[in-house]
C-alpha cells in the first residue's frame, strides 16, 4: 500500500483531534520520513472507529463526494495531512498557519487552494512541486515579504494567482517565467517600488493584472512590453504625478485601464496612444485641472470613463471630443465643477448614461446642454446644487431614468411640466427643498394649486396667452389703421355727423306739418279711404 492510501486509511480509523495533536508534535521534533515510519505503530495502538468523516479536522467540512474541504476559522497552524487525498479544492483561510510544509505532496489532485488571511512569512522552495493540477492559488492577506522564481515551480496549469495585501518590495527578473497559463496575476496592496523589465517575462497568456496601491513613482512601462494579451490593468493608487508619452507601449489589446487616486496632475499629449482597443477608463480621484480632451482623443472606441473626483471647475464645450463610442460618463464627487456648457457632449451621440452626482458646487447646466443625445436614457443628477431644471435642457421624452434627489430644489409653477413628465414616466422622484411649506415632500405628489399655478392644464396656459397675443396684435393693427388713415377717418365721421343732423330736421318739420291725426280727418272729410300708415 502506498504513502497516499495509508494515509487515508487511518483517517478512517483514528481520531482526528489526537492523531492532529500528534502529528503538529511530531513535525515539529522530526522530519516526515520518520513520522512515516511511526504510522504502522500508530495503527496498531489506535482503536478501531466507525464514524464517517474521522480523518476531517474538528470544526472543518470534508466532502467526499465533491472532493471539497473547507476549514475557516479553524485556529490551525500547520496544513492538516490526514484529509482524502484525492480532493480537488482546499480552502484554509483564516487561520495561523506560518508556513506552507511539505504536507502539499499528498494532494496531487488540488485544483483549487485558499490559504487567505494567514499568518504565511515565506514559502520554502519546491513547496508546490507536486501541484501540476493546480488552477487557482490564493495567497492573499499574509505577510510574505519576498518571493522568487522557484517560490511556484511545479504550477505548470495555475491560471489564477492572488498575492493581494501581503510586503512584497520589489519584483526580480523571471519571477513568473515557470507559469506559462497564468491567466490573472493580483500584486495590490503591496510595497513594491521595483520591477524588473522582464519580472513578467514568460507570461503570455496573462489577461489581469493589479498593481495598484503600491510604491511606483512612475508607470513601469519596460515591463509592459511581454504582456501583449493583457486586457485589463489596475495601476491606481501609486504616486505617478504625470504620464509620459506612450506610457502603456505594448499593451495594444488593452480593453480595462484603471488609473484611480494615482496622483496624476499632468499628461502628455499622446499618453494613451496605442490603446487602440481600450474599452473602459477610470481617472476618477486625481489632480486634473482640465478634463484632458486632446490625451482621450486617442481613444476612439472608448466606452466608459469615469473622471469624477478630480479639480476641473467647468465641463467645456466639446470637453469629450472624438470620443464617438462614449456610452456612460461618470462625473462623481468633483470638488470644484460649477457649469457645463452647452454642447460639452455635442461629439457623443451614443451616451446612454450620464452621472452628475455629489459635485456640491454644480449649479448650472446651460440651456441645452444634454440636448441632441437621442441615446440618453438614463440620468442621474443627485446630490449637487441645482434649484431648477429647464424644459429645454434635454430631451427628457426619451429618458427611461431619472436621479434628482438632494438637491435645493424650489418648487414652483416652473415645475409643473416636470411634475406632470415624472407621473407620467414613472421616473425617480424629485424632492422639494423650497418653499419651507413644501420640503422634503416629492415633487410627484404636488398639485398645480400647491405650485402656484393659476390654471391647471398647461393647455389652456398656452390657450390664454394665444388669445392675449391675437388681442394685443388685433388691437395693435388697428390703432396701426386709424392712424395711417385719420384723416379719412375724420372726414367721414363730419359726413356722418351732418347727415344725420340734416334728416333729423325733415323730420321735424315733417311730424310739425302734417300730423297724423289731422290726416285721418281730412280724409274722412272728403271720403277718402285712409290708408294705414306703418312706422318707421
Amino acid at each position: 500500500m502506498d504513502i497516499n492510501g495509508l494515509l487515508y486509511k487511518n483517517r478512517r480509523i483514528c481520531d482526528s483531534m489526537s492523531f492532529h495533536r500528534l502529528r503538529s508534535s511530531a513535525m515539529r521534533s522530526i522530519n516526515l520520513d520518520k513520522m512515516l515510519l511511526f504510522f504502522p505503530f500508530l495503527l496498531l495502538i489506535t482503536p478501531i472507529n466507525g464514524m464517517s468523516g474521522v480523518g476531517c479536522p474538528m470544526g472543518c467540512v470534508c466532502n467526499d463526494e465533491t472532493y471539497v474541504v473547507l476549514c475557516e476559522r479553524n485556529k490551525l497552524d500547520v496544513l492538516p495531512i490526514t484529509l482524502n487525498p484525492a480532493i480537488q479544492r482546499l480552502v484554509l483561510r483564516n487561520n495561523k498557519i506560518k508556513t506552507v510544509d511539505a504536507a502539499f505532496q499528498f494532494y496531487k489532485d488540488l485544483q483549487y487552494v485558499d490559504l487567505s488571511n494567514n499568518h504565511l512569512v515565506n514559502i520554502p522552495t519546491k513547496s508546490f512541486i507536486y501541484q501540476e493540477k493546480l488552477q487557482e492559488l490564493h495567497l492573499n492577506k499574509n505577510k510574505l515579504s519576498s518571493i522568487n522564481n522557484k517560490t511556484f515551480q511545479g504550477l505548470k496549469s495555475l491560471t489564477v494567482l492572488n498575492l493581494r495585501e501581503n510586503f512584497l518590495e520589489e519584483l526580480p527578473q523571471g519571477l513568473f517565467s515557470i507559469m506559462p497559463k497564468l491567466e490573472e496575476l493580483n500584486l495590490g496592496q503591496n510595497r513594491i517600488s521595483k520591477i524588473d523589465p522582464l519580472a513578467f517575462d514568460g507570461l503570455t497568456a496573462l489577461r489581469v493584472l493589479y498593481l495598484d496601491d503600491n510604491a511606483l513613482s512612475s508607470v513601469p512601462t519596460s515591463s509592459f512590453s511581454v504582456l501583449g494579451s493583457l486586457a485589463e490593468l489596475h495601476v491606481g493608487l501609486n504616486a505617478f504625478s504625470s504620464l509620459p508619452d506612450d506610457a502603456f507601449k505594448g499593451l495594444g489589446k488593452l480593453s480595462v485601464l484603471d488609473l484611480s487616486s494615482a496622483g496624476l496632475s499632468n499628461m502628455s499629449n499622446n499618453a494613451f496612444r496605442g490603446l487602440t482597443g481600450l474599452r473602459s477608463l477610470n481617472l476618477v480621484d486625481n489632480k486634473l485641472q482640465r478634463i484632458p480632451t486632446a490625451q482621450l482623443s486617442h481613444l476612439s472606441r472608448l466606452e466608459e470613463l469615469s473622471i469624477g473626483q478630480n479639480e476641473f471647475t467647468t465641463v467645456e464645450k466639446n470637453s469629450f471630443k472624438g470620443l464617438s463610442n462614449l456610452r456612460k460618463l461618470d462625473i462623481t464627487g468633483a470638488p470644484n465643477l460649477q457649469k457645463v456648457e452647452k454642447g460639452a457632449f455635442s461629439d457623443n451621440l451614443n451616451l446612454e448614461f450620464i452621472v452628475l452626482a455629489s459635485n456640491k458646487k454644480l449649479e448650472e447646466l446651460e440651456e441645452g446642454a444634454l440636448v441632441g443625445l437621442p441615446n440618453l436614457k438614463h440620468l442621474v443628477l443627485k446630490d449637487n446644487s441645482f434649484k431648477a431644471l429647464s424644459e429645454s435642457m434635454v430631451s427628457w421624452n426619451e429618458l427611461r431614468s431619472l436621479e434628482m434627489t438632494d438637491n435645493p430644489i424650489v418648487c414652483d409653477c416652473h415645475l409643473l411640466w416636470l411634475s406632470n413628465l415624472i407621473s407620467m414616466k414613472n421616473l425617480s422622484n424629485v424632492q422639494c427643498s423650497m418653499p419651507l411649506a413644501l420640503r422634503e415632500r416629492p415633487l410627484r405628489t404636488l398639485s398645480p394649486d400647491d405650485l402656484g399655478c393659476s390654471f391647471r392644464d398647461p393647455r389652456q396656459q398656452a390657450i390664454l396667452v394665444t388669445l392675449c397675443v391675437s388681442a394685443v396684435v388685433l388691437l395693435g393693427g388697428l390703432g396701426l389703421f386709424l392712424f395711417r388713415y385719420r384723416q379719412r377717418v375724420r372726414e367721414a365721421l363730419k359726413d356722418y355727423k351732418w347727415n344725420k343732423r340734416a334728416i333729423s330736421r325733415k323730420e321735424h318739420e315733417y311730424q310739425k306739418t302734417f300730423s297724423d291725426d289731422d290726416y285721418i280727418v281730412r280724409s274722412a272729410q272728403q271720403g277718402i279711404k285712409p290708408i294705414p300708415v306703418t312706422e318707421l
